[in-house]
C-alpha cells in the first residue's frame, strides 16, 4: 500500500494524533520559557571602597574585620532606602556617605594627602533615569562631597564644578563645611611622607555605589581623595562622567576605581555602557572585556562595580584586591575584599 492510500484511510486516526503532538509541543515550549524566564529583583545595590595594592600578608584580620563591618553598614543603609521604596539616588546617597564618613576609605574623612599636605576631593553622581549629572573636583572643605556632587546636579544648571567655585555653591546650598584639617589622619599622613621620599604616588583609592530600584530606575555616585602625593591640581576618573561614574536606564550603571588617567583615556563606564546598547553584549561580558580586556592591556589597573536594568551585577578587577559588595531584594548578598 501506498503512503498516499496509508493516510487517506487513516487520516481519522492520524489527525488526532498530530494535533495531540503540536499541543504538547506549545506546553512543552511554553514551560521551558517560563524556566528560562528570570524576574528582575525588585532593587539591586553594589558598592565598593577602592581597587589597588592590597594584599592577604598586609591585611590583618583586625584590618580586615573593620573593612567587612564597614561595607556591610554602607550596604545596609542604602539597602534600607531600595527596601522602602526610596529611589536609587536616595540609596547611593546614604551608602556613600557611609564610607566617606569612615577613615578606612579614600573619600572624605580618609582621604589621601596632596604633595602639599593638603586634601582635595572629587565626587560625581548620575541619574540613569534622565542623564542628568553632577559632579564637584578639587574641593578642600566640603564635608560630604557626594552630596555636593548632587546639590550640583539638582540645583544648578552645571554638570561639573571645581575648587573655590564649588565650595561657595556648597556654602550658599547650605551643605556642612569643614576645615581640611577634619579630612586629616595620620595614617594618610605617614602614607604621603613615605611617597614623598620616595618620589611616587599612590595610584587607586576610591568608593562608589551603583543601584537598581523598584521603579526600574538606574543611578550611579563616585567620590574619591584622588592620588596620595598628588601634583598640580590632578583630577582623576571620578569626577567625569563617563569615564569613573555613568548610568543610563537602558543599559547600566557603574563606578570605577583605579588608574584614572586610563579610566579617562577609554572612558570606561559610558564604554561598558556602549558595549550593551551597540555591541549586544552582556553586563558581565562587556565589564570584563573593558576591565581585563582593555585596560589591563594598556596597562591600566583598577576595576569596576556595575548593575545592569535586569539587577545583574558584575563587579571585576585585575588588581590583587578590591573592596566591594552587593545585596539584592531576593536576597543574595556578598561582600569581599580579595579575589
Amino acid at each position: 500500500m501506498n503512503s498516499t492510500c496509508f493516510l487517506k484511510k487513516n487520516s481519522k486516526l492520524i489527525l488526532p494524533f498530530l494535533i495531540t503532538v503540536l499541543l504538547f509541543s506549545c506546553v512543552n515550549n511554553s514551560e521551558k520559557k517560563d524556566t528560562l524566564k528570570i524576574e528582575r529583583p525588585d532593587y539591586v545595590l553594589v558598592i565598593h571602597g577602592g581597587a589597588g595594592t592590597l594584599s592577604r600578608e598586609r591585611m590583618t584580620p583586625e584590618r580586615e574585620k573593620e573593612y567587612m563591618h564597614k561595607l556591610n553598614e554602607a550596604l545596609e543603609a542604602g539597602e534600607s532606602v531600595l527596601k522602602n521604596g526610596g529611589s536609587s539616588l536616595e540609596a547611593i546617597k546614604a551608602a556613600i556617605i557611609i564610607m566617606e564618613d569612615s577613615p578606612l576609605f579614600n573619600a572624605g574623612k580618609g582621604a589621601v594627602f596632596t604633595n602639599k599636605k593638603t586634601v582635595e576631593l572629587d565626587a560625581s553622581v548620575m541619574d540613569g533615569n534622565t542623564l542628568n549629572a553632577g559632579a564637584i573636583a578639587s574641593v578642600t572643605d566640603i564635608k560630604n562631597p557626594i552630596k555636593a556632587a548632587f546639590a550640583v546636579m539638582e540645583q544648578s544648571p552645571h554638570v561639573l564644578l571645581a575648587g573655590e567655585g564649588a565650595s561657595l555653591f556648597a556654602k550658599e546650598v547650605g551643605l556642612e563645611m569643614v576645615d581640611n584639617n577634619y579630612f586629616h589622619t595620620p595614617y594618610r599622613l605617614e602614607q604621603v611622607e613615605r611617597l614623598i621620599e620616595l618620589e611616587a604616588q599612590e595610584k587607586y583609592g576610591t568608593v562608589g555605589a551603583v543601584a537598581l530600584d523598584k521603579s526600574g530606575n538606574l543611578a550611579a555616585g563616585t567620590s574619591t581623595g584622588g592620588r596620595s602625593n598628588k601634583k598640580f591640581g590632578r583630577i582623576g576618573d571620578s569626577p567625569i562622567i563617563g569615564a569613573g561614574n555613568y548610568a543610563n536606564n537602558q543599559t547600566c550603571a557603574v563606578s570605577g576605581t583605579g588608574h584614572g588617567e586610563f579610566f579617562i583615556r577609554y572612558v570606561v563606564g559610558f564604554d561598558i555602557s556602549a558595549l550593551m546598547e551597540y555591541g549586544g553584549m552582556s553586563l558581565e561580558q562587556a565589564a570584563d572585556l573593558v576591565v581585563n580586556g582593555k585596560l589591563a592591556e594598556a596597562g591600566g589597573e583598577g576595576g569596576v562595580i556595575a548593575v545592569d536594568k535586569h539587577g545583574n551585577v558584575a563587579m571585576p578587577f585585575n588588581t590583587t584586591g578590591m573592596y566591594r559588595g552587593f545585596v539584592k531584594s531576593t536576597g543574595e548578598r556578598e561582600i569581599a575584599i580579595f579575589k
